[in-house]
């Protein structure tokens, strides 16, 4: 459990110095130390696929952790999603509708703080709350502000700068972990923007693993789930997708993520809309995001 808290919470820094990923098809636009009102300055890399034309329209996929997408040889732990190899293929296959992809880079020290589901904290016992504020967000909440910076800043330079389709049918977030958790946040605050997420092993747990104990799922993780049940989007208005696996960090995830899947049913969501799938034998790392990212890219990209 120690060895995984370390990788779990070792996320790669960004800076005017970070390495510009390489990828092996398509296109990486790079934008240092983006700035924004509402956080600190990120990079932003912008994929664009082979054959990129702004004679045609693109859906846009936002994806959090964006150091982490491209190329393993400048992450901290050697592993990346390689996104560009699983579009390409699913763009050349005709499996998927054009897009391209924004890459949001985390800011190392203040990540938890701006994927944490902010609204909650005020529910979460002073205790706990206190813990989570100190221990893991170690300051003042930012996912509401993260939030604005999508949708507010980045959103609209993104559509001003290329040929996209700017509805919320065409406009998706994606994420891991605690990634996957700001994705489902995202779609409740703005589902006027946001057509649906797609959340790989979300942390519905809330609490950082450091922080798990047997009070964490009344505690905490029982309020986001409080928070699903009233600002869910309206049934199958939205598309929906979750996934886990049952080694290292999502082997603790088995009962929280059927807890999500009733307030999924509660609502009224069914397929094509919502989709969840375990994945016996995998872990909570990027070899095995992965090794499944085809999986909720298709489920965003070929509904419409």
């Amino acid at each position: 459990m120690k060895k995984f808290l370390i990788l779990f919470f070792m996320v790669a820094a960004t800076g005017s110095n970070a390495q510009i990923p390489t990828v092996t098809s398509g296109k990486i636009v790079h934008y240092d130390n983006f700035k924004s009102e509402f956080v600190d300055a990120r990079n932003v890399d912008v994929w664009l696929p082979d054959g990129y034309s702004p004679a045609k329209k693109y859906a846009v996929i936002y994806m959090h952790d964006g150091q982490m997408l491209f190329d393993n040889a400048h992450t901290w732990n050697h592993l990346s999603w390689s996104i560009d190899v699983t579009l390409t293929k699913l763009l050349k296959e005709k499996k998927i509708r054009d897009c391209i992809v924004v890459a949001v880079w985390n800011i190392s020290e203040k990540r938890d703080a701006e994927y944490f589901p902010q609204k909650i904290i005020d529910s979460i016992p002073d205790a706990t709350r206190n813990k989570i504020l100190s221990k893991q967000i170690k300051g003042v909440p930012l996912a509401d502000k993260y939030l604005k910076f999508l949708v507010k800043e980045l959103k609209p330079f993104i559509d001003s700068h290329y040929s996209t389709y700017k509805d919320a049918g065409n406009t998706f977030l994606i994420g891991s972990s605690m990634g996957g958790l700001i994705s489902l946040y995202g779609l409740c605050e703005y589902p006027g923007v946001f057509g649906g997420a797609a959340c790989l092993s979300i942390h519905s747990p809330c609490a950082s693993f450091e922080l798990m104990d047997q009070h964490t799922d009344a505690d905490v993780a029982s309020k986001f789930r409080n928070y699903l049940i009233r600002n869910l989007p309206e049934a199958n208005t939205k598309l929906i997708y979750f996934d886990y696996g049952s080694n290292t960090g999502d082997a603790y995830y088995d009962s929280y993520q059927r807890a999500l899947d009733a307030i999924m049913v509660k609502k009224g969501y069914s397929s094509p809309h919502w989709e969840t799938r375990y994945f016996s034998g995998e872990e909570h790392s990027e070899k095995s995001w992965s090794k499944r990212f085809n999986i909720p890219i298709m489920f965003l990209l070929t509904k419409q």
